[in-house]
């Protein structure tokens, strides 16, 4: 396997990690601005009250793009097999 082709798998590594990951931080991120505006707006100081919108905010994400994500490192870990069964 030369440099470039390690290079290439790192890369698609990468972007599969921003895939994967993107979906779960941004609903976390919607969800903490639109809390901390209306905390902004009523005038409300509670730090605890961000954390159990976003922990439901987040597994119900997690529910609905788990098919995706799992797809995608399952199409993946195939394309890595195939290349270490062609070496």
């Amino acid at each position: 396997m030369s440099g470039a082709e390690v290079l290439d798998v790192a890369r698609e590594a990468i972007w599969l990690t921003i895939q994967i990951s993107a979906p779960v931080l941004i609903v976390g991120l919607v969800v903490g601005v639109v809390i901390g505006l209306f905390q902004a707006l009523t005038q409300i100081q509670e730090q605890t009250l961000v954390y159990a919108p976003k922990i439901v905010a987040i597994f119900v994400a997690l529910l609905i793009f788990l098919p995706m994500m799992a797809a995608l490192m399952k199409a993946f870990m195939v394309q890595i097999a195939k290349r270490i069964a062609g070496l």
